[in-house]
């Protein structure tokens, strides 16, 4: 009787493991592959060889590049070398990215960069927030923009239990952010053993220097965020439930679902064409491949295009698509004045015109 009980529990086990790594597939998209949609007039853009994650172009077409990210069984292509910010004027002829001076004091030997925001003050001064990983924990860098000397100031490091894995950020004042967190644990193995239970315990957290809380949680992996042109709604991927949420945002701060959308797709992070309203999403058409890299058989990228999310039937449009022989790993795409640049996890960044 007891030898039946410990094989009845055993095949409970099997069956439920089983189970879970088939549903693992498929939030991976595991067998998914894309057609190439190919734009004109792009080249890939030099000095960046080992990803740029996010992307945040100012209203004077200045681009940030967050560079350089690595995390734990994540492939990279620059092992040993630090992050960076690098930048983009993309009002020139023929931009070039350089990269970014940060002022001294700053640990630039542990800089692991990931999500970016920008926030522009009633003085016009330039912040820069940066999602970092500094030996894989979890931190939120502000900058002060000195654009004559083409650098940054370091003012702040902002460390919080609610912020235990922060992927992305959003900033809504010179302190003050909306950041998700992909996974619900810090430690490596847990963070696994929950994206494979999937527990959706992951969450968006509203920070201030007066107060920090959870204002939204149940997704699986809550990745990219961004806002609204007229500031009312917070957009938030959940890269693994292949949706968008819009929620509402309230002037204390919280937040309310008002709808999600849902895609094919991995999705990554979210820009806003500031022409339109339109979201740019970065995405990832089969995750297996970005996350058991083989140079044989490439991650693919793909950039989609929103319009009209609030609407009943949003327009989604492929903007681009390609099997990995150009680009691999698309993570971002943003736009400004019909020029588009499209970052990666760890591979290259393409710029076209359009």
């Amino acid at each position: 009787m007891g030898r039946l009980l410990a094989l009845s529990l055993l095949g409970i086990a099997l069956a439920l493991l089983g189970e879970r790594l088939l549903a693992l597939r498929n939030r991976l998209k595991a067998s998914r592959e894309v057609e190439s949609v190919d734009l004109p007039n792009c080249h890939l853009i030099k000095g960046i060889e080992a990803g740029s994650e996010d992307i945040d172009i100012l209203p004077n077409g200045l681009a940030f590049f967050s560079v350089g990210l690595k995390c734990p069984g994540l492939h990279s292509f620059a092992p040993d070398k630090p992050g960076g910010i690098l930048m983009m004027d993309l009002k020139e002829e023929n931009p070039r990215a350089l990269e970014l001076r940060i002022s001294r004091g700053f640990n630039l030997a542990s800089f692991n960069p990931h999500g970016i925001s920008t926030f522009i003050d009633s003085d016009n001064t330039v912040y820069l927030f940066v999602v970092n990983h500094p030996e894989f924990k979890n931190t939120v860098e502000i900058f002060k923009f000195e654009e004559e000397e083409n650098s940054l100031l370091h003012l702040k490091t902002i460390k919080h239990e609610l912020l235990p894995s922060v992927n992305d950020i959003i900033a809504v004042g010179p302190a003050h952010f909306y950041a998700t967190n992909d996974h619900y644990f810090s430690d490596p193995f847990l963070k696994y053993l929950e994206t494979y239970l999937n527990l959706h315990w992951t969450n968006v957290v509203y920070y201030s220097p007066d107060e920090v809380k959870v204002v939204a949680e149940g997704f699986d992996s809550a990745n990219g965020i961004n806002i609204s042109p007229d500031k009312k709604y917070i957009y938030v991927a959940d890269i693994l439930a292949h949706e968008i949420h819009v929620l509402e945002k309230h002037p204390n701060m919280n937040l309310t679902q008002l709808k999600v959308l849902k895609l094919d797709t991995l999705v990554d992070n979210l820009s806003i064409d500031p022409s339109s309203g339109d979201i740019l999403v970065g995405c990832h058409p089969n995750g297996q491949k970005l996350f058991v890299y083989d140079p044989n058989n490439p991650p693919s990228s793909e950039v989609l295009r929103i319009q009209n999310i609030l609407s009943e039937k949003p327009t989604v449009t492929t903007v681009y698509a390609n099997n990995g022989s150009v680009l691999q790993g698309s993570s971002v795409a943003s736009v400004y004045d019909r020029k588009l640049l499209i970052g990666t996890l760890y591979h290259r960044a393409l710029y076209c015109q359009l």
